[in-house]
């Protein structure tokens, strides 16, 4: 297996050269230069243990990498991995349960450490970063650069804390995020560990962080590399959820294998939803993936049109982890429709002009794959108030954004395929925007936590108990136009906490 860059098909690397440099050298994402040979077994998924799906996904994906050797054989390897990534981490040992709601199947990827599906990655890709670094010889220091919208974050910061050789920097918004989500990464206190707030949205961040790999200047036995979606290492993990849900649709015996199943993904950052991709790349009986996006809807208005603009008005949401104008993972899509030298261009528009437009051609063969959505917030809290006094089910407000989005959808095409909503995050995450939507009385943000508990009933994570009385560790802020010079003195800087 190889991976190419999304921008030059000439730039190719080995998956664990692609995991440890996390994006290529030309800006461009790393990409599986063909899904040939690489099929999912699907006859033997009903009998699958949830881990042995993970280590199925992970080995074929990344098959023949030296960071996957094991003496039986590189699914035993990936097993290994698997293994030291999610025993003991989830509740019940399952990260994606299934939850029967009206009409339609709600997939919880809220069970890990920080409650958010970024657990199901970003648990895993430390131990492929670190396999992949024994595995190369590599003697390098490895410096984790990430921006987070909220969730990616914490979730980095939990899997990654105090790993010998890597050091993590995670740059946030500021009051861009929940004061749940920003109290789980500035009380981490990790010795490798550094959380920086910065001025101006996630679009600012991301983009500062992508400047910093391409501009950087790094001391000897320093090298980068990333935990956002970006890196192939932290996609990858996330397709195994689509065959989970799939098996455990099978083992309710509400399908029969073979018939397509329908995905509602909310996103912002297009990762998620193309993993959903991957996994019918790969075999997976998959209908149509739908993208849901709150008024920040630059995916929708893509999907409508086939024009990307990033040219318009931010919007702080109740959905703050898809509070995003920059798509990253939506190159990948690109790539695999219109080629390397046609996504370079595009990638080139975005960059020069702020948008660029595809062919008719194009867009209609990313139709016949995706539909999408939006729902803005007022919808939002309408929809966590209805499920809950209808189906007396609790969400979060990503969550909301998919389910109103499906219902929409489903109303529009009556498409009749069973279908499974991603559900990302705690609410107790949100749970403010939570409390308002129910209509009940709190005080602080931390407060609502508590109260969200008294008036539902809804077990809090363990995690979030008293989250408020976590001593804060991290105080750093920065501009925008700081971000460079302030990885340029840490990476420079031997010890980070004392």
């Amino acid at each position: 297996m190889l991976y190419l860059s999304t921008r030059n098909n000439k730039i190719s690397k080995k998956p664990s050269e692609a995991v440890l440099e996390g994006i290529a050298k030309d800006g461009g994402l790393y990409m599986p230069h063909s899904f040939e040979g690489v099929e999912f077994p699907l006859k033997d998924l009903e009998k699958m243990s949830n881990k042995e799906i993970s280590a199925q996904v992970i080995s074929l994906l990344f098959k023949n990498d030296e960071m996957l050797s094991n003496p039986k054989g590189e699914l035993a390897g990936a097993y290994d991995l698997v293994s030291k990534a999610y025993d003991g981490k989830f509740d019940d040992e399952d990260y994606a349960p299934l939850a029967k709601v009206a009409d339609a199947y709600i997939m919880e990827l809220y069970h890990g450490p920080t409650c958010a599906f970024k657990d199901v990655a970003l648990q895993l890709l430390p131990q492929l970063i670190s396999s992949a670094k024994k595995s190369t010889g590599m003697k390098d220091e490895i410096v984790i650069l990430t921006a987070t919208s909220g969730d990616t974050g914490s979730a980095a910061l939990s899997g990654f804390s105090n790993v010998d050789g890597i050091k993590i920097i995670v740059f946030y918004p500021r009051n861009g995020i929940s004061a749940v989500q920003e109290r789980q990464m500035v009380s981490v206190d990790g010795k490798n560990t550094c959380v920086c707030s910065v001025g101006g949205n996630f679009d600012d961040a991301q983009s500062g962080v992508k400047n910093i790999f391409a501009s950087l200047d790094l001391p000897k036995g320093v090298v980068l590399s990333s935990a956002n979606s970006i890196n192939i290492g932290r996609l990858a993990p996330q397709v195994a959820y689509y065959f989970k849900s799939y098996r455990d649709l099978l083992l309710n015996k509400e399908i029969k294998m073979g018939e397509l199943v329908n995905f509602v993904v909310p996103t912002g950052n297009f990762g998620d939803i193309l993993a959903g991709y991957f996994a019918k790349k790969m075999g997976l009986p998959v209908g149509q993936l739908v993208c849901a996006s709150n008024t920040n809807k630059v995916l929708t208005d893509f999907f409508e049109n086939g024009v990307y603009n990033k040219n318009r008005s931010f919007y702080i949401t109740k959905s703050p982890s898809m509070d995003i104008l920059i798509s990253s993972n939506l190159e990948r899509l690109l790539y695999l429709v219109c080629g390397a030298e046609k996504c370079a261009y595009y990638m080139n528009e975005l960059k020069e002009k702020g948008e660029y437009k595809l062919e008719k051609e194009e867009l209609d063969k990313i139709r016949n794959e995706f539909d999408a959505g939006f729902c803005d917030d007022e919808e939002t809290l309408e929809t966590i108030k209805k499920v809950y006094e209808n189906e007396k089910y609790l969400m979060d407000t990503h969550t909301a954004v998919a389910w109103n989005v499906y219902e929409k959808w489903q109303k529009k095409t009556g498409n009749k395929n069973k279908t499974v909503v991603l559900s990302t995050a705690s609410p107790y995450k949100f749970s403010s925007s939570v409390m308002n939507a129910l209509g009940q009385e709190y005080g602080s943000e931390f407060d609502a936590v508590n109260k969200l508990y008294e008036y539902t009933g809804a077990k809090i994570p363990g995690s979030l108990v008293n989250i408020e009385s976590k001593p804060i560790v991290h105080t750093v802020t920065v501009e925008k136009d700081e971000m460079l010079s302030f990885v340029d003195k840490m990476v420079n800087k031997k010890k980070w906490m004392e």
